[in-house]
């Protein structure tokens, strides 16, 4: 699908800058629960995900108020000393200890498709029990983006559910040995032109940069934020750079004047759109 085609299935015009701007890890701590829906209400994040599996997830559905949240398909867990495991009765989806695999690849080599494909259904009803309007489908660490088995579960759950997805991000998606945006266009699954994530202490100044020379289309562009807690530094090594990235979201001045010149949106915008084109 071209640039063009994205815009007009959103009712924008040609040479719209659209920018979805992901805040992750909803549900995975307080830490997180906090600083995402305070970049969401502050309007400078315009969506997130769920981690339904996560044990802080009840928390962030109970703080759920319409906010534009999808559920991002969680079966893996990747902390050492902080573990979490499926929410249906799945053993090919449990490591040794107990909990999720560590790593996408121990995912791949051991997961059962008929599990996995419960698993994920499962997440997704679970979020709608709990009352939260689901907009879209993520893969947490791009495990069902990167094997071709793996998509078709995702793309499943994007038609059963009537869904966009989000796809590996500008990086990742060149390594994918299969075609991953066909594939979707064939079953009006819409997802962004490009996906941006930034990973490191430099977020700011990359993300500036981004938002300065954003082409048209719909971009999305992925940050992490958290609040600075013990905890979160017990768990997480990546702990600065989210906290880092919660101070950018919540209180830069040069942020949010960058951001007045793009056309912000959230994925309910997408799943409005391929819902009115089925």
């Amino acid at each position: 699908m071209t640039v063009t085609a994205t815009l007009e299935r959103l009712g924008l015009e040609p040479g719209t800058r659209a920018l979805l701007v992901s805040v992750g890890g909803l549900g995975l701590s307080h830490a997180s629960n906090y600083a995402v829906y305070a970049a969401l209400r502050l309007g400078v994040g315009t969506t997130s995900a769920l981690m339904v599996p996560c044990p802080w997830s009840r928390d962030a559905a109970a703080s759920y108020r319409n906010d534009d949240i999808g559920v991002q398909f969680t079966v893996n867990a990747e902390f050492e000393r902080y573990r979490w495991g499926p929410i249906t009765m799945s053993p090919s989806l449990i490591d040794g200890d107990g909990g999720f695999p560590r790593t996408v690849e121990d995912l791949w080599d051991h997961a059962d498709i008929d599990e996995l494909r419960r698993e994920c259904r499962a997440q997704v009803t679970r979020a709608v029990q709990w009352g939260i309007d689901v907009t879209h489908l993520d893969t947490h660490l791009g495990a069902l983006a990167l094997r071709p088995e793996f998509f078709d579960v995702y793309l499943e759950m994007a038609e059963e559910f009537d869904l966009p997805i989000r796809l590996p991000d500008e990086l990742t998606e060149p390594r994918v040995q299969f075609p991953l945006r066909e594939l979707a266009a064939e079953v009006g699954v819409l997802h962004a032109d490009r996906v941006v994530s930034l990973r490191s202490a430099g977020s700011r100044e990359a993300l500036l940069e981004l938002l300065r020379n954003l082409t048209p289309g719909l971009t999305e562009v992925r940050l992490r934020p958290a609040i600075d807690t013990s905890e979160l530094r017990a768990f997480d090594p990546d702990w600065l750079t989210k906290t880092a990235e919660y101070q950018l979201l919540t209180g830069d001045a040069e942020l949010n004047a960058v951001l007045s010149s793009v056309r912000p949106i959230g994925y309910r915008m997408l799943r409005d759109a391929q819902r009115r084109l089925r």
